[in-house]
């Protein structure tokens, strides 16, 4: 069985295996608390950051890396378009603009506006992350305007990465989404499989559930 540890970015994890009928479990990860005394986490990943999967004698880190494993592995799957479909270079961009042009820069306005001393909470680097996630911001507001979903008129892996970076956005980076973005979410959030992943991810749910988003 396919072992997922920790929730954050393995949210995204969570819900693709959902999507894909696979079998798994969450092993909670307390980032907060520290991993220095938690000795299986740091067998499957040293670095201590979160996520980590175990599958058989495979060990991997990076969501989105972990990702397009899993759609590999066990696929075929609608979730990954195939390299000849239309939808591929589509798809394949907005996957990883999900993490690296989002979820990445927001990361850093989160920590700099929710963890930091107050004097350091308006700091520019904070403010240049938040500038790179708002250009990025508008790839996917310009895409959403043309089609239902990232990739086109089907659900892909794309919308699961991307997803997830306006979830963490709106709730603790600060970011007020335009209609475009909210009609998006409200449709990725009715999957089924985003409902299960969120009946896993308890403490993701709390999270969520603590400040509702405007």
């Amino acid at each position: 069985m396919i072992t997922v540890f920790g929730e954050g970015r393995g949210f995204r994890v969570i819900w693709l295996l959902e999507e894909m009928g696979l079998a798994y479990r969450l092993r909670p990860v307390d980032l907060l608390a520290g991993v220095q005394d938690d000795a299986e986490f740091l067998a499957i990943n040293p670095a201590g950051f979160i996520p980590a999967i175990k599958d058989g004698d495979v060990t991997m880190v990076e969501s989105i890396a972990i990702m397009e494993y899993l759609m590999a592995r066990y696929g075929p799957t609608p979730l990954a378009p195939e390299p000849h479909d239309p939808a591929f270079p589509t798809y394949q961009q907005f996957l990883h603009l999900g993490e690296a042009g989002l979820a990445a820069s927001i990361y850093f306005v989160v920590g700099a506006r929710n963890f930091a001393p107050e004097s350091e909470r308006q700091n520019w680097s904070a403010g240049q992350a938040l500038s790179i996630f708002e250009s990025r911001l508008t790839l996917v507001t310009r895409q959403l305007a043309r089609t239902p979903y990232l990739a086109g008129a089907t659900f892909t892996a794309a919308d699961i990465s991307v997803t997830y970076a306006l979830e963490l956005a709106q709730r603790s980076g600060g970011v007020i989404l335009g209609d475009v973005e909210k009609s998006y979410m409200a449709r990725t959030r009715e999957r089924e499989g985003y409902k299960r992943a969120m009946e896993t991810c308890w403490s993701r749910k709390a999270w969520l559930a603590e400040a509702p988003t405007p």
